[in-house]
């Protein structure tokens, strides 16, 4: 099978359901956005994560897939695609719980850094919050599952908590900002 299509070479990609877009289009950049941190949570889950954070960060790709179905699909479309569920974001809160309970109590500004896998981790958080923004946008001009947002606003939470959560495993000190009087 050959990947290429040849398709796309007019600058134009389909969506799910047929209807062609421009590759501009800001549909394709949320879920491209979204295809992005992925790759980024690919990163952070070779990184020195526990377990039970390395299976769930597995878990959210998983998860940034069907977000990413969701968003490539044509609104008209018929094709029924995978949804993201309340337990998906209660998930993610039952772990910042979890690993916050072990954290100091953040009392500063931290800085992104420390060591690659945590300055990595702080990189997928800024992409989430991109991407957060961008499907917000999109849901201004076309209809978006709601929870799709919630997810990905607490995913940036979460890839938050995990960065000063392996900063701990790692027993590196968090980089404080300290604000020049």
């Amino acid at each position: 099978m050959k990947i290429y299509t040849k398709t796309g070479d007019k600058g134009e990609t389909s969506l799910i359901g047929g209807v062609r877009v421009p590759k501009y289009h800001l549909r394709i950049e949320a879920y491209g956005t979204v295809d992005e941190l992925n790759s980024y949570l690919g990163y952070c889950a070779a990184a020195s994560l526990d377990e039970t954070e390395r299976n769930r960060v597995k878990y959210i790709q998983d998860r940034l897939f069907t977000i990413g179905s969701n968003l490539a699909s044509d609104p008209k479309s018929r094709m029924v695609v995978p949804d993201i569920t309340e337990s998906d974001i209660s998930d993610l809160e039952e772990a910042m719980d979890n690993m916050n309970t072990k954290l100091p109590e953040l009392k500063n500004f931290i800085l992104p850094g420390g060591s690659r896998d945590l300055a990595m981790m702080h990189v997928a958080r800024c992409v989430c919050r991109r991407a957060e923004r961008l499907v917000t946008a999109l849901s201004a001009e076309a209809e978006i599952e709601s929870l799709i947002l919630r997810y990905l606003n607490r995913l940036s939470d979460y890839v938050f908590v995990l960065a000063r959560y392996q900063a701990l495993l790692d027993n590196q000190d968090e980089i404080t900002w300290s604000p020049r009087a």
